[in-house]
């Protein structure tokens, strides 16, 4: 069953993350046979998930039209580029920290408040609750790049030059309409249904959503004192934002699986992509994240920026976050691939 999703599992195999990575991947593969059907999420209100799906990804390109008009009109303050800044900063790190690094990969250690911290960021990220989102992307690696994977741009969709341009939007935004390969949550994170403190976050998604958007509505009142400035606010730390966020993030899947460098043969078309290592706090070293998949550093040169990594690093030196997963130099080299 070439490409069947090996679920969870697949990383809890590599407990020893100290080991090279993908020695345990074949092991993992042999031992445990997933049917295609038990790893897909069945959606419950199909129609209502591609609505919501739907206004959340067009809604802030609409209102980012706005937002030129608003600064045309010289109606943009600092104040409201800061908010900006610090939301994204917050839910971007909400996403790359806790979503993934964290909840998905274990790439450290930390208690249930910090938990519980990150796991509510990443939801304010309004990408959808916290266990869909790492169902998602745990089969993402289960398969990547072969049937199976929700969002890759190169298998299933034709050959020619417009497979290429079809692949390409299905990664970036057509998958988030399509529930036929959405990661099974019973399948791909058990242990996030069974853990009580990530539950809570992803049973009260919504809330968390709607408060990202309060949040610099609020600010945008306190410090401009007027409900202009407070709708202003929430225009750019609100939808402003969400589109940024949202399109990085879907990037990784499109870009970072298309264009870029390869420095390890992991099997699969993950790259390298410098130019938006900052905007998504150090994920587009996507390549090195398939070669080593619970490192919390994805960045691995010294020319490579990691915020996230750079975090982590903080957290583990001040308590709040143990046991990280920084793999050794040997190790990287012996796993490059060979020129």
């Amino acid at each position: 069953m070439p490409g069947a999703p090996r679920g969870w599992l697949f990383h809890r195999s590599m407990a020893n993350r100290d080991t090279a990575h993908m020695e345990s991947a074949t092991q993992t593969t042999d031992a445990i046979r997933v049917p295609p059907a038990q790893a897909v999420q069945p959606v419950e209100n199909e129609a209502l998930d591609r609505f919501l799906t739907g206004t959340l990804t067009v809604a802030p390109i609409l209102l980012l039209g706005v937002a030129g008009w608003q600064v045309w009109n010289e109606a943009l303050h600092l104040r409201d580029l800061m908010i900006l800044a610090v939301l994204y900063v917050a839910t971007t790190f909400g996403v790359t920290i806790g979503l993934h690094r964290l909840l998905t990969h274990r790439s450290f250690k930390t208690g249930p408040k910090m938990r519980a911290l990150w796991a509510i960021l990443g939801s304010m990220a309004i990408e959808g609750p916290v266990i869909s989102w790492v169902a998602d992307h745990r089969k993402h690696h289960a398969c990547s790049d072969t049937e199976g994977d929700p969002h890759s741009p190169h298998h299933g969709h034709g050959e020619g030059p417009m497979a290429l341009v079809k692949g390409f939007t299905h990664a970036h935004v057509g998958w988030l309409f399509i529930h036929t390969q959405r990661g099974s949550k019973e399948r791909f994170a058990p242990d996030l249904l069974a853990d009580p403190v990530v539950s809570f976050v992803n049973r009260t998604f919504f809330f968390w959503a709607i408060l990202s958007l309060l949040i610099p509505f609020g600010l945008g009142y306190a410090l401009g004192g007027t409900l202009d400035a407070a709708l202003a606010a929430l225009l750019w730390g609100g939808a402003v934002r969400v589109f940024l966020l949202h399109h990085a993030t879907y990037s990784i899947n499109s870009i970072c699986h298309t264009f870029g460098s390869r420095p390890y043969d992991t099997g699969d078309e993950s790259r390298n992509f410098a130019p938006l290592s900052l905007l998504t706090m150090g994920e587009s070293w996507h390549n090195n994240h398939h070669a080593f998949p619970t490192s919390a550093r994805h960045g691995l040169r010294a020319w490579q920026p990691d915020p996230s990594a750079a975090v982590i690093a903080a957290m583990e030196k001040t308590g709040l976050a143990w046991d990280a997963v920084w793999v050794p130099k040997e190790k990287q080299r012996q796993r490059r691939r060979k020129r």
